[in-house]
């Protein structure tokens, strides 16, 4: 099977190519598909996952709630550790932690950025995100503590 990121260039060049992408993770992983993800920019090192503010992922105050923007930020970690880690070692998440910071009332881009240099070993590693508003306000961020591991 070819791997994420090879998947992710071959479509990255069609039009419509990032959409297909990113429903393509979501079919792979079901319960991401519930933010609609859009994956604006994949790389080693590097993501950036955008949603759209729409009733389906809104609170009872009209903002976006919070745990769709937990789920903007597992997808876009995890994506990025996917793509990022040698093919030898797998990745799972111990936990989250999050802020918010301020009312999420436009649509979202989440973004991930890692030092890969020696990310192929046994050990716990902090993965902060970053979603900010259609202004660029910072208005959440999570840091997610992944388990990484050799693959059996």
């Amino acid at each position: 099977m070819p791997d994420v990121l090879e998947i992710y260039r071959r479509f990255e060049k069609l039009p419509y190519g990032r959409h297909i992408f990113s429903r393509l993770v979501c079919m792979k992983a079901p319960y991401f598909k519930t933010i609609k993800p859009t994956f604006e920019k994949l790389r080693p090192g590097y993501c950036r996952v955008t949603m759209k503010k729409r009733k389906s992922v809104q609170n009872h105050i009209g903002s976006v709630h919070a745990i769709a923007m937990c789920n903007m930020a597992e997808l876009t970690a995890g994506t990025l550790l996917e793509i990022s880690l040698p093919k030898s070692m797998r990745w799972i998440p111990k936990g989250m932690n999050v802020q918010y910071l301020k009312v999420a009332r436009t649509d979202l881009a989440a973004t991930c950025e890692i030092d890969t240099n020696g990310i192929d070993e046994l050990r716990e590693f902090p993965m902060i995100v970053n979603v900010t508003d259609s202004n660029n306000i910072e208005v959440f961020r999570a840091v997610i503590d992944m388990h990484i591991s050799p693959k059996h």
